[in-house]
């Protein structure tokens, strides 16, 4: 019995924060990808831990689901999939710049960059958004407690204020399908 209060308590935590939100930010991003699409820029994607394992969840998103509706699908790369690159980086320069090097490699003016982060205080994200903002490339952060630092370092803020890191990791693939969806609309 103890567990299914939990459990009750933990879906009625998520379906608080989803009715209490305001989704311009949301609305915001679609209009930004739906450019980069037409513009044939590129997405990138990054994250620690379980926002890792949503950003890769996330590419896989922005490619297969648009075009077996038809739609073009994004040109993405999730920057924690490429292990041997993650830990060539995080070993001969510093786990900080494991997604900033990555993106100043390849990132160009007019790109995308989407940050997941439950606290928007990691080091290597924040790295991430600094480089962006160098390159000329349009940022979005999907952050949960306060939104960190991120907040003020993101072009677009989705910020869910929720003080729990599982509930922020699923708001972030929440955002993710509701983002999809609106994609497999042909531009």
């Amino acid at each position: 019995m103890e567990s299914l209060k939990q459990i009750t308590a933990y879906a009625g935590s998520l379906a608080e924060a989803l009715r209490a939100q305001h989704w311009g930010g949301v609305d915001q991003l679609v209009k930004t990808l739906h450019g980069v699409r037409a513009a044939r820029r590129h997405l990138y994607l990054c994250g620690n831990g379980g926002s890792a394992a949503n950003a890769v969840h996330w590419a896989n998103d922005m490619v297969y689901p648009l075009a077996k509706t038809g739609a073009k699908p994004l040109r993405t790369t999730a920057l924690p999939a490429n292990v041997a690159t993650l830990t060539c980086l995080a070993n001969d320069l510093s786990y900080e710049q494991v997604f900033s090097y990555s993106l100043k490699a390849a990132a160009e003016k007019g790109d995308a960059l989407i940050v997941l982060s439950g606290s928007g205080n990691s080091p290597n994200v924040l790295r991430a958004l600094e480089a962006a903002r160098e390159i000329g490339v349009t940022s979005c952060a999907i952050v949960g407690f306060d939104g960190g630092k991120a907040k003020n370092l993101a072009d677009i803020v989705i910020h869910f204020p929720v003080h729990d890191m599982q509930i922020a990791e699923d708001l972030q693939m929440v955002v993710c399908h509701m983002v999809m969806r609106q994609l497999c609309r042909p531009d």
